[in-house]
This record gives structure tokens, C-alpha cells and sequence, in this order.
């Protein structure tokens, strides 16, 4: 008998999804103002319509890359949104460049493309994910969104 296409869950990665099913009220997921700190190499901040604020630094957002390879990778390894990779110990470990886009484009009216000084660029990063992923404490608490 095959369990292919069988997944069991727990009950917290069920509220999670289910949460992330919900569609956002329009207001939450329209920018007002984005601000791309390129030059400063901080990240990216965002003021929706609905008067908050997001903020999330150039790492998070590298490391929370929605393009199906990343999306995939961080499922097989249970890594969060957001979460770095885990690096395997070596004797000598090698400098890694901090991440920082070379590009950042915009997609339509709905998302953000970066371009990755590691030369990712297959990520497109909605306003809804944006939002759904906001940093601050409010959101990560789970009383916003």
C-alpha cells in the first residue's frame, strides 16, 4: 500500500496553513511607501495602506526567497521562512558575503524582484507574502495582519 500523497501535519502546521489560506483585507496588502535601503544595505521597509509598518533586512528576505527551488529546500529541510541555511562544520570555514541585492525590480503592481549578489534572482516577492511575513513584533506575536 502506498502513502504517496500522504502527509501528516501537526496541529500547529495546520493553523499555520489555514492561516496563510485566509485572503488579506485589500488595505494590508497595498504599499503606500517602499523603500529599497540598497545603499545603506539595511533592507527593505514598507508602509501599507492600512498605516502599518514592515521592515525586514536584506538576510531575512534572501533567506525567505518564495521561489519554488528555496521553497522546496526549506520544506525537505524544515527550515522557517526566513531561517538561514544550516551550514555543515568545516575546518576552515570560507568568508560568505552578507546577502544584498545587485537589482531590485518591480513586478507588476503586486511584487518585487531581487537579484542576489549570489546570483539568485527567481524570487518574486508579493506584497502579500510581504505582509503575511512582516517582521515586527506585533505580527510575529500573531496579534496583526
Amino acid at each position: 500500500m502506498s502513502h504517496e500523497g500522504i502527509r501528516f501535519i501537526t496541529k500547529e502546521q495546520l493553523e499555520r496553513e489555514q492561516q496563510e489560506d485566509r485572503e488579506l483585507p485589500l488595505e494590508q496588502r497595498q504599499p503606500a511607501k517602499v523603500r529599497v535601503r540598497k545603499t545603506e544595505g539595511t533592507g527593505l521597509e514598507i508602509d501599507w495602506k492600512d498605516g502599518h509598518h514592515s521592515a525586514w533586512s536584506f538576510a531575512w528576505l534572501r533567506h525567505a526567497c518564495p521561489c519554488a527551488t528555496c521553497d522546496t529546500e526549506r520544506d525537505q529541510t524544515g527550515r522557517a521562512v526566513g531561517e538561514p541555511p544550516h551550514k555543515e562544520p568545516t575546518l576552515l570555514p570560507m568568508y560568505q558575503a552578507p546577502p544584498r541585492p545587485n537589482a531590485v525590480t518591480p513586478v507588476g503592481n503586486y511584487a518585487l524582484n531581487f537579484a542576489w549578489n549570489d546570483g539568485h534572482k527567481s524570487g518574486i516577492y508579493s506584497w502579500d507574502f510581504l505582509r503575511r511575513h512582516c517582521q515586527c513584533k506585533e505580527c510575529r506575536n500573531g496579534s496583526s495582519t
